[in-house]
């Protein structure tokens, strides 16, 4: 997943509230973590899917690393061994074990990691409430970043997980609660129209964001309408059923080189039973609701999906600028007892999940923004350097923290992955 870097924006940031959200956000991870048995958090079945166990102490690691040494030099690790064997890219900081074989660490056990985890939180958490003025502004950029690498690591839990336990036969549900039945009503498809002209985008100075969010500039947007509602269950069955796997002409010649390799027929997660299609979730295999939301479809598919309805994928600013019309209060994301699956479309609203359930692919290329430049440092590692072969996603998902998410903000994956919960909006020009 994205690990873009943050922004040193100047505002004040409060000591208080941040420490507060900082054992919030902490414990959200370990409530995650607590509906899996310890069995569950240990296997690693491709290399992008990390263990569970391996996120708790990755997001532990990077406040030892990143935090606990800025406000306490004298700090000694926990464990010398966890730089190696939780670091994630950070050249800078040293070596680390290879991300193919996180699977293959049974040591440290997850009771070990739990106690890493609870002893650098309270070591934090002292530490940040003994700083004079001068050094917690200087560290409170540091602890936000730190804030908002961990949710993106929650959403990572959750998608890591589903794959994981999604090639059990048993289909287990990860999570409490059941996926509710769509009704039955089919929305009209209705469109957005985005006006002609030249708009600003990217990120202002008054809120968090990550580097690959500026600098704020202009771009030119033709007059353009967008999907009210994202692409459909029924729709990808429409695309089916009328042999678009099978067709090479809607497919990228990648795309399609991919699609016959990985032998693709339909989305990840999808079954055909007795009784019709299913789809294997957070909370079980359960029916497949022809109103839900699609999900875990590459770019690869939905381009194809687009080209087949006649139509194409929006670019990622034409996505931002719909988002300026979007609320986050209306979408699914990752909460307390949640949900964690796309919702259905909902034809009575005006707009549908512009945010939350879905990340939406775009047809643009993840690269700089005109005069971008990455910090200095080993957090300044992150973005330049994957801007290359991966594609731009907008709006969140429902597994994305809803504290986490802003019109700006900027997804990449390469053109293939289907693991996180990704899915497309049409566009047209007009």
């Amino acid at each position: 997943m994205t690990h873009p870097v943050l922004r040193f924006r100047p505002a004040h940031l409060d000591r208080h509230a941040m420490i507060e959200d900082f054992v919030r956000v902490r414990s959200e991870t370990e409530h995650l973590a607590g509906a899996l048995d310890p069995e569950d958090m240990v296997i690693q079945p491709m290399p992008d899917a990390s263990p569970t166990k391996w996120h708790l102490a990755h997001t532990t690691w990077f406040f030892e690393q990143f935090v606990l040494t800025a406000v306490d030099p004298s700090h000694k690790p926990y464990r010398e061994e966890y730089a190696f064997l939780f670091n994630s890219y950070y050249e800078g900081v040293g070596d680390r074990w290879a991300r193919p074989h996180r699977g293959l660490l049974s040591r440290p056990r997850v009771e070990e990691v739990l106690a890493y985890r609870e002893a650098v939180t309270e070591r934090v958490q002292s530490c940040l409430s003994a700083l004079a003025e001068a050094d917690w502004q200087r560290v409170a950029p540091m602890l936000e970043l730190g804030l908002h690498h961990e949710q993106q690591h929650q959403e990572l839990l959750c998608t890591d997980i589903k794959y994981t336990l999604s090639l059990n036969p048993l289909a287990p549900s990860i999570f409490p609660g059941e996926v509710a039945a769509a009704a039955s009503s089919v929305p009209q498809k209705r469109w957005i129209a985005l006006d002609e002209g030249v708009h600003e985008f990217g990120s202002t100075a008054e809120a968090f964001a990550f580097d690959n969010e500026l600098p704020r500039h202009k771009q030119y947007i033709p007059a353009v309408e967008i999907a009210a509602s994202p692409v459909t269950n029924a729709e990808v069955l429409a695309f089916i059923e009328d042999g678009g796997y099978q067709t090479s002409e809607y497919w990228l010649s990648d795309g399609w080189d991919w699609a016959q390799a990985e032998q693709r027929a339909a989305p990840l997660y999808w079954r055909q039973g007795p009784d019709g299609w299913q789809e294997y979730s957070c909370h079980g295999l359960v029916p497949l609701s022809p109103h839900g939301i699609a999900c875990h479809l590459s770019a690869f598919e939905a381009h194809a999906l687009a080209t087949w309805a006649g139509y194409r994928l929006p670019t990622e600013f034409e996505l931002e600028l719909l988002a300026q019309q979007a609320s986050t209060d209306d979408g699914r994301f990752l909460m307390p007892g949640s949900i964690v699956h796309p919702a259905t479309v909902d034809g009575s609203k005006p707009l549908n999940a512009v945010y939350g359930s879905v990340w939406e692919w775009t047809s643009s290329a993840y690269s700089p923004y005109p005069g971008f430049s990455s910090p200095e440092g080993a957090v300044g590692e992150y973005n330049g350097k994957f801007m290359s072969q991966q594609l731009v996603l907008r709006g969140g998902s429902c597994a994305t923290p809803k504290g986490h998410i802003r019109s700006t903000y900027r997804n990449f994956f390469p053109p293939q992955a289907q693991w996180q919960f990704t899915g497309l909006r049409l566009a047209r020009s007009r």
